[in-house]
This record gives structure tokens, sequence and C-alpha cells, in this order.
């Protein structure tokens, strides 16, 4: 049964990722991609996004290689920009709270856009409980193979959690619920204000959730 959130928007706030990612990428390739070739790319994960700007640049897609290279030069740019003297991040501290607290009695996922190593970065600055294993962005994967992938072998009920239009299509597409956080992504599925309190969110998961 595992419940799967997502992190950016869904937790907290890091401001800057996107101008984040363009600089780890100017630190691989001598050279930034511009704001319009990021304009160009779609998909919601760092591996697809990556990939096409890989694409634009060399004319071919990025090896796996390149793409864990990018990961570490990624978690570099982030480390040095959210620090205590440094930028602040932003926690929804009572979706944290609610969601460690199910993390205690139901099978929890972390299943996110970002990279693994920036995942984990941004999940131990947030308090996310140890134990709740994360999955951050992998080769060939889109938002919706990522659930697939921690749902596997698994079974239902299961959940994703999270704040945009592209976490409900991901969702819809891996065939399970969504419960929405925020006012970014609306529809028929239940939403929590992102300052909910813990309880909030571990009754509205409950109700998913039964029958």
């Amino acid at each position: 049964m595992p419940l799967c959130f997502d992190l950016d928007g869904t937790l907290g706030l890091f401001g800057g990722g996107y101008l984040l990612l363009r600089e780890a990428l100017g630190d691989l390739w001598g050279e930034p991609p511009s704001a319009a070739d990021l304009a160009l790319c779609h998909g919601s994960t760092d591996w697809e996004i990556v990939d096409q700007l890989h694409g634009l640049r060399f004319g071919r897609p990025i090896p796996e290689p390149a793409y864990a290279a990018y990961d570490r030069a990624c978690l570099a740019r982030f480390a040095a920009t959210f620090h205590p003297l440094g930028r602040r991040h932003t926690a929804f501290e009572g979706i944290i709270e609610g969601m460690n607290r199910l993390a205690e009695s139901h099978r929890v996922w972390l299943v996110s856009g970002n990279t693994p190593s920036v995942l984990d970065f941004k999940a131990g600055l947030l308090g996310v409980a140890p134990g709740i294993p994360r999955l951050g962005s992998l080769p060939h994967l889109d938002r919706a193979g990522l659930i697939r992938r921690a749902l596997l072998d698994c079974p239902g009920p299961h959940l994703y959690v999270g704040d945009r239009p592209h976490d409900r299509l991901a969702a819809e597409q891996a065939g399970v619920p969504f419960l929405g956080v925020g006012g970014l992504v609306p529809g028929d599925h239940p939403i929590l204000d992102s300052a909910a309190e813990a309880e909030h969110l571990v009754r509205a998961v409950e109700a998913l959730l039964t029958p």
C-alpha cells in the first residue's frame, strides 16, 4: 500500500530550482542552456528535461553516465545555495508531520522529479523521516513511470499526493487516486491547503483509502 508523495510544492518550496539546474549544466558544458531552451522542454522530471536540453545542445540523447554527473553537479549547486547562512527553504510543517505519522502505519514513498541526490538533500532539510524511501528521477522514466516503480509488486490501495497538474496527470496515468496540496491543481479530487495540520492530512488520506 505505498502512499507516494511529491516533494517540491507538496512538502515545501526551494525557490530558483530551474536556475540552479541551468547553472549545474553550465558547470558541465561550459555554458548553461538558455531560459529559452528550457522553455522548449516538456515533462516534469530532471531526466526528461536534461535529456531534451542535451539533445538541443549536442544533437543526441544524454548518456546515463553524463546524467549521473549532472546529478552530482546539481547537488553541489543546491548545497551551496540552501544552507543556514544562505537561501532558506520553506517547509510545510503540517504536511511533513502528517506524512511522517502515516509512515508509522503505512508504506510511504517520496517520488519526485528531482535527481536522486538532490531529493535526498531536500528531504533532509525538510525533516522527512529517514526511514521513508526516496525515488528520484531515473533514466528513461517519466513521473508516472516513477510512481509505477514505487508501486511494483505491492498490493493496493495506493495514492499519489502532489501540487501540480502534472502530478495529477501522472497519478491518472499510473492508475492511482490523487490528493492535491495547495491551489495550483484544480479538479474534483480532494485538496488540502499547504498550511494544513498533520491530522488534516492523515484524515484526508484515510478517507481516500477507505472503500
